[in-house]
């Protein structure tokens, strides 16, 4: 038998090597997290398309503009992580993983060079609006071309309740209102809205008050299936600070009427009584006037001068709400950690939430140190519902 002879390096041990290699491995950065979608107890979340409805998923997601990503706002974050570069791969990968059929995103600001072309080649189309003033953000609504058709859109801007107080010269009503609305906030702080310089002016004019280039989204889509069932999708970002707890309010409150607008409009014309969702951050806290207003359909908080409809409102049901239970948080950094991201849905015979996309628990060392990180790029974390649409009819 032929010896073969091994050189060995002296200087380098065997259990030192394998040590060397084991640290290579611990040294990797973590990749980001896909969540999951988990069935509602009794639902079978694995069969997409059942024999007694048609079903399809809803995410919603505030992405963290990268014009508010900066150190001195995330100290908890490690600094490449936060570098565009490594954080639009990362949502990348998180969006496409998810296999959303629409994706409500918040935050968006890098829309025309990065999100509407690479979303398009995962195959979903979008409609957008930034941001009024000077706010280099928005909202969009990303839908997969191959399940269903944007038959009809609207564009909210919220700077438009400054239009509802101009019968009311000194805005007396309105600041009575808000002396009611005082306190009722919840206790979000943004870290990247508290540090950014903000010249709000004049917080005790109630024109300026409700300046806050907010905005919104209302689209109908035909799914594409034999029923053709037509959804109408809302994406909202509602205003940050807790202490102008009466501007979310007049915010939530002209979204619900708007909406009750938009589905009478979408029922008139396609001859049809659609399906409501609704999705975003609402930058409120469950169980807070924000929140209450949503779930009850209830506008008797309603500042006066704003124009309401005699029609009462859509009611709207919180999907975490309705199955699991509310997420004991959606956004978690060392200042604040709780839940300000909904998905609601207008209860009917047609549509069911059969699935919901599971949170990580406190405990979880995707969130342990805040966020954003390597796990999940975002401040936020994403939500997301499986809805069943049961239809009788065929087009």
């Amino acid at each position: 038998m032929q010896r073969i002879a091994i050189a060995v390096n002296p200087r380098l041990s065997l259990p030192s090597a394998f040590a060397r290699v084991r640290s290579r491995k611990m040294s990797a950065k973590p990749s980001p997290v896909s969540p999951k979608f988990v069935p509602v107890d009794g639902a079978d979340i694995h069969s997409r398309s059942k024999p007694d409805g048609l079903r399809f998923r809803l995410v919603s997601y505030n992405v963290l503009a990268q014009v508010y990503v900066k150190s001195s706002y995330f100290p908890h974050s490690p600094s490449p992580c936060l570098r565009w570069k490594a954080r639009s791969k990362a949502i990348l990968t998180v969006l496409k993983n998810l296999g959303a059929d629409f994706l409500c995103l918040q935050e968006v600001d890098e829309y025309d060079g990065f999100y509407k072309g690479n979303m398009e080649i995962l195959g979903y189309s979008s409609l957008y609006i930034q941001r009024s003033g000077q706010k280099r953000d928005g909202s969009g609504i990303f839908y997969k071309q191959d399940r269903a058709e944007l038959v009809l859109e609207e564009k909210i801007d919220y700077n438009d309740l400054v239009n509802s107080i101009q019968d009311n010269e000194d805005g007396s009503a309105y600041k009575d209102s808000f002396e009611q609305s005082k306190g009722n906030g919840n206790i979000h702080t943004n870290p990247a809205s508290t540090n950014a310089p903000e010249n709000r002016g004049d917080p005790n004019d109630p024109r300026v008050r409700l300046k806050r280039n907010c905005v919104g989204i209302l689209a109908a889509f035909r799914l594409k299936d034999p029923s053709c069932h037509v959804i109408v999708v809302a994406n909202t970002h509602i205003y940050w600070d807790h202490e102008w707890a009466d501007v979310k309010l007049a915010q939530a409150n002209y979204l619900l009427l708007r909406l009750a607008q938009f589905r009478d409009l979408v029922s008139e014309k396609f001859d049809c009584i659609p399906s409501v969702i609704v999705a975003g951050d609402f930058n409120s806290t469950p169980g807070d006037k924000v929140y209450q207003c949503l779930v009850s359909g209830d506008l008797s908080s309603t500042i006066p001068e704003i124009e309401c409809s005699e029609e009462r409102p859509i009611p709207l049901r919180s999907v975490y709400a309705s199955t699991r239970g509310e997420p004991s948080f959606t956004n978690c950094t060392p200042d604040f950690t709780g839940t300000l991201d909904y998905i609601f849905f207008c209860p009917s015979s047609d549509i069911k939430p059969v699935g919901f996309l599971e949170l990580p628990g406190s405990d979880s060392e995707e969130v342990v140190d805040g966020l954003p990180n390597y796990y999940h790029p975002s401040d936020h974390l994403p939500i997301g519902a499986e809805f069943e649409l049961v239809c009788d009819k065929v087009c």
